[in-house]
């Protein structure tokens, strides 16, 4: 009697421990940093300025398929009809349409994006096309506002780096895909310096999977078959 008397006493105690403790200091901020970046860090890399909807006609340049092979890409994500997907950073819908067009009319693509304005331009060319599989989706900097165990794959192309609060965007990416889902970086490779991007804007496959450390997700695996850009899979487990 005594020795549970004594355990009960030291979970409570330890309990309140955990509770009292302030939580983590995950990001840190510079006063001297590169202008393309926020002066915000996680885990030490920079986090880069968001591009605004002014940008919206270099997303569907003419020449973006030589340059990134855009195809191909949509080639190895493997969509099939009925699927439910989410372009995370949408833009103007680069990305949306294909996979709309792969998912078919049983399937769903949700656009989330941070600025309603280029929800507005998915939106115009929703009705334009007559598109009715596509979701537009106004996020918070915290929350994508996806259902939570309903997505098979969420992609991101060229948009984690500029996520303000990627840990807590990931937290919730993680809780809206299904047991096994795929969550799929594309990414600028770091490791090239022959890819014409400012240095904010691209990332190492070594800092995304450590970055995906904190989450309840896999590495699957690393695609380099793009001519600038890393494709990188995590299965949630």
């Amino acid at each position: 009697m005594r020795y549970c008397w004594t355990l009960f006493i030291t979970l409570v105690v330890a309990e309140e421990l955990v509770a009292a403790a302030p939580p983590p200091i995950r990001y840190t901020y510079r006063k001297i940093h590169d202008p393309d970046g926020i002066g915000k860090f996680y885990m030490g890399r920079e986090i880069a300025w968001v591009m605004g909807y002014q940008g919206a006609d270099w997303l569907d340049r003419p020449e973006r398929e030589k340059e990134e092979h855009t195809s191909k890409l949509l080639k190895a994500l493997a969509l099939k009809p009925g699927m439910v997907v989410a372009d995370l950073g949408a833009g103007s819908g680069y990305y949306t349409f294909p996979m709309a067009q792969l998912v078919g009319p049983k399937g769903k693509v949700y656009a989330v994006d941070v600025q309603q304005e280029m929800l507005d331009i998915i939106k115009r060319r929703m009705r334009a096309r007559k598109v009715e599989n596509v979701l537009p989706v106004l996020s918070t900097e915290t929350d994508p506002k996806l259902p939570q165990g309903k997505i098979d794959l969420i992609l991101m192309v060229d948009v984690y780096h500029e996520l303000s609060h990627p840990y807590e965007m990931v937290r919730e990416m993680v809780k809206a895909l299904k047991p096994g889902g795929l969550l799929v970086f594309v990414e600028y490779r770091l490791e090239d310096p022959n890819v014409p991007i400012k240095l904010v804007h691209k990332m190492s496959e070594k800092q995304v999977i450590r970055e995906m450390q904190p989450h309840p997700v896999r590495h699957l695996k690393t695609l380099d078959t793009l001519p600038w850009q890393h494709v990188i899979f995590f299965e949630k487990e």
